[in-house]
């Protein structure tokens, strides 16, 4: 998913973890909110403004990396962030960038378990979480009558693990599909960014969901996913769902 600060954040608080600390961090276009067992705002700052600048230069000497919509060749000369997103465009075929705000939520997440044992960093809707209890992760589907009615049931001992969303309805990430929500659960935030554009890209209808299914299933990694068009939801693999009173 596109990295968006313009992005409507009320979902922001549809992640059950009120007894950790929570904080923001914002580099540009990053915008993160993240959640721990104390405020590691300055280490999570330093850890962005790292992660960007590899991108960034990566990008200034390879221009394709930032532009192509398809999978790029992988290159074992690039930082590990690169190499990361390059990994999950391959496995979802779709371009390195689609998997740029998963990617950059699993090391920031991942540089802070240094620190705290549990981390949850959402990056415009995709989340890297590590928990020591049992989490709901609510699900924003825009208009859909199921947005914010239903949640995924994150079980401590899955964890760490990325769940992401893509749509082609909500904000202005680049998505060719109309699902109101593609939510991919995977043990890495990056893959499942790249596999919900992915899959979310053959949901123009809610008779779609089926092939869509098809096609997410044989991507690796994928430990499950949800996909909403209007009143219309189809689940796949090992999701736990639940209903959430508001």
């Amino acid at each position: 998913m596109k990295e968006d600060t313009y992005q409507p954040r009320t979902y922001r608080h549809w992640i059950e973890g009120k007894d950790l600390v929570s904080f923001q961090v914002t580099v540009k276009e990053t915008n993160l909110y993240i959640r721990a067992a104390s405020n590691l705002q300055r280490k999570a700052q330093k850890a962005v403004i790292k992660y960007r600048e590899q991108l960034e230069k990566y990008i200034g000497k390879n221009p394709a990396f930032k532009e192509s919509l398809e999978p790029l060749p992988i290159d074992d000369n690039a930082p590990h962030v690169v190499k990361m997103m390059l990994e999950a465009g391959e496995e979802a075929g779709v371009g390195p960038m689609a998997a740029v705000a998963g990617a950059i939520a699993e090391c920031v997440g991942k540089e802070l378990l240094e620190y705290s044992p549990e981390v949850i960093v959402e990056n415009g809707g995709d989340i890297f979480l590590k928990s020591l209890k049992k989490r709901v992760v609510g699900i924003y589907a825009g208009e859909s009558l199921l947005s914010g009615k239903i949640g995924l049931e994150i079980d401590p001992k899955d964890t760490p693990l990325g769940v992401c969303t893509s749509s082609g309805t909500v904000g202005h990430s680049l998505s060719y599909g109309k699902a109101d929500a593609m939510v991919v659960v995977a043990s890495s935030a990056t893959l499942a960014d790249a596999a919900a554009t992915a899959i979310g890209n053959r949901v123009k209808k809610a008779d779609d969901i089926t092939t869509a299914i098809v096609f997410g299933g044989d991507i690796n990694g994928i430990k499950g996913l949800v996909i909403i068009k209007g009143d219309t939801i189809g689940v796949h693999g090992d999701i736990s769902l639940c209903q959430i009173a508001r």
